[in-house]
């Protein structure tokens, strides 16, 4: 779980200091910095650093990063909403189970399907329950590491 973080900092740094106008050529630059990941993995990484194309204007495309302000009000209050919420999680498989404060599955659902959990296929709320997926491949671990990076100080 660590080298995930770890690895999520050296694609931003990669982003930040280079030009970059393809997956193949940031899995190259990864592996140079001694990461070997697949191609669906980066693309997981860089949905959940929520990299972008821009255009430069005249000959293509090219990775950025968003702003770090550009986090928006309403992301963090859906951050807040989980937070608040969430009172743990229990995991069978890839099947989940989100205990929540009475009346908060709601909220904390939406906000889960909002804020796009790479790991999370999808949500069924109740009152105090909700049920999670985890997409194909992904296990309890990985999901913990992108609450740590999403969404830090979660008390699970």
């Amino acid at each position: 779980m660590r080298e995930r973080h770890n690895r999520l900092a050296v694609v931003k740094e990669l982003i930040k200091n280079n030009r970059i106008d393809n997956q193949d050529m940031l899995l190259e630059m990864l592996r140079v910095e001694g990461y070997s990941v697949t191609q669906a993995t980066l693309s997981r990484d860089l949905k959940m650093l929520k990299v972008g194309k821009i255009s430069d204007g005249w000959s293509g495309y090219y990775y950025s990063l968003p702003d770090s302000d550009l986090v928006s009000e309403s992301e963090k209050s859906y951050i807040q909403d989980v937070r608040r919420g969430i009172l743990s999680i229990e995991f069978s498989g890839n099947f989940g189970v989100i205990k929540t404060r009475p009346g908060h599955a709601n909220s904390v659902g939406i906000a889960l399907d909002i804020l796009a959990i790479p790991e999370i296929l999808g949500t069924l709320a109740g009152d105090d329950t909700i049920f999670i997926i985890l997409r194909e491949g992904m296990s309890k671990e990985d999901l913990q590491e992108s609450f740590k990076t999403r969404i830090p100080d979660i008390e699970e």
